[in-house]
Order: C-alpha cells, then structure tokens, then sequence
C-alpha cells in the first residue's frame, strides 16, 4: 500500500454523470491509496439558485481572470450545497469500503492572501468586497488520518491574512494539496475527455505549451485548469492529468491529456 495521495480535483458540472463504474474504480484506487477529492460547486449552486446562473454573479478582474462575487450569503450556501455533496460522495465510497470525512479548507488547511478588489462591470472598473483570494499556504497537517482506504472530501474554501472565510479556486486549491501532501500526480476530473488545441485532442504536452495556450486561446474552465496544473508542476508535481474517464485510466494514461515539466 502507498502512502503517497492521489489527489483528485472533481468538477461540479460532472458529479451527476458519473457512473457506479467510475465510483467502483476509484474505491479500488484507493483501497491502496489515500485520497483527497477536492470539489467544485458550479452545477450545485446554480440548481440551488437561478441567480447563480445570472452572468452578473462573475466578475472578471482587470487581468481577465474570472471569479465568482462572492458574499457572506454565497460562503453559506456553498456550505450548503457541500453539504449535501458529501452525503453523496459519502455514501457512494462507504458502501464500497472507502471510509471517508469532509474537511472546509477554511478550517486551518487552507490559507489564502489579499484578493483582488478592482472588477469589470458594466465596462467600468469598480473596486468590490469580494469575498475571494489566492491560495498561500497549505498545512497538510489537518489531514491526520491521510492512509490508504481512507478519502478526505475538501470543500476549497480558505482563510485569509483577516480571519475572513474566502472562496478560492477549486482546480488550484487542488493543486496546493497535491504539491503540499507529496502527491506525485494530480488529476483534474472534467467534462471533456481531452484538452483540445485548434479542436484536436492533445494527449500529451509541456507546462511552458500549455502555459503558451493558456494564454493565447483557452478560455473559461480550461483557462483555469490550465493555470492550476502550472502551479501543481511548480509546486513539485511531476504531472497533471485532465480528462473524464475513471481515475486509474487517466492515472495509466490511457486516456486524457497528460501536463509535465517538460
């Protein structure tokens, strides 16, 4: 058995389509590996309210990075809807052997620094309270039970240099845990089997190419994974795998785009 974690970032949009096979698989994973899922909250917090589908709820700021505005009122109903994501996630691992806990990021694992204040709106900047900030430290010390048939369930909130509960980026708080708990891989599970590059599908790829398309072409979603496997390499990461399919095909890739160093 392997005391190294395998981190997996799971993607809000695609929680409801995974099948009893893509469960079953991870259970035998981690029968043999500790695990920590982080994840997101896009698809849940929009069926919990239609005004999180209004495009007036993300901001972007004046370097083109998106964001959720986030209030007091939107720390709590992600809790709400993690909530309820971790009954599920619960008991779709428990009943396979995996024994499983959630922790909230903001509860001493993860901290974050001061967030942006300036947003667009209306084709104005205008400076914001908004509840955001990015990661700076991890203490993989609050997963005191980090073995093998056990999963933590992270819900990536954080706290910032203020004592103030913050929202952050679940693809990039994924990459902190993985680069603060050793992990050798992570893996960013998403609705789209491939990253795609002028709609052909990449399997394999530099973090500067990436980095390099990032930049020029990726949008929404990807734009930030894409971002996230940067910071997962850098954090010492030896490879980022995106893509849809069970976790141990992507981790075999056989499937996938695999991000490495070089």
């Amino acid at each position: 058995m392997s005391t190294v974690p395998t981190v997996v970032k799971l993607g809000g949009s695609c929680l409801d389509d995974m099948t009893r096979g893509w469960w079953d698989d991870l259970a035998r994973h981690g029968r043999n590996h500790p695990l920590i899922l982080v994840h997101g909250w896009s698809k849940p917090l929009k069926q919990l309210s239609s005004r999180y589908s209004d495009p007036s709820a993300i901001l972007r700021d004046r370097y083109g990075n998106q964001s959720r505005w986030t209030t007091p009122e939107v720390i709590a109903d992600i809790k709400t809807v993690s909530d309820t994501l971790g009954e599920q996630v619960f008991a779709l691992l428990e009943e396979r052997g995996i024994t499983a806990e959630r922790v909230l990021g903001s509860d001493g694992l993860v901290q974050a620094g001061q967030g942006e204040r300036w947003w667009w709106r209306d084709k104005q900047l205008v400076e914001l309270d908004n509840l955001v900030g990015p990661i700076t430290d991890v203490d993989p010390g609050a997963l005191k039970n980090l073995r093998a048939g056990h999963c933590y369930l992270v819900t990536p909130l954080a706290r910032n240099t203020a004592g103030q509960e913050v929202n952050t980026d679940a693809d990039r708080a994924a990459a902190a845990l993985a680069g603060a708990t050793g992990a050798t891989s992570l893996t960013l599970v998403t609705d789209v089997a491939h990253l795609l590059i002028d709609d052909k599908p990449v399997r394999r790829i530099t973090a500067q190419a990436a980095a390099d398309f990032r930049d020029r072409g990726a949008t929404g979603g990807m734009r930030k994974k894409l971002r996230a496997a940067g910071e997962a390499l850098d954090r010492g990461v030896e490879r980022v795998i995106i893509g849809s399919a069970p976790v141990s095909e992507l981790l075999a890739e056989r499937t996938g785009t695999v991000i490495t160093r070089t």
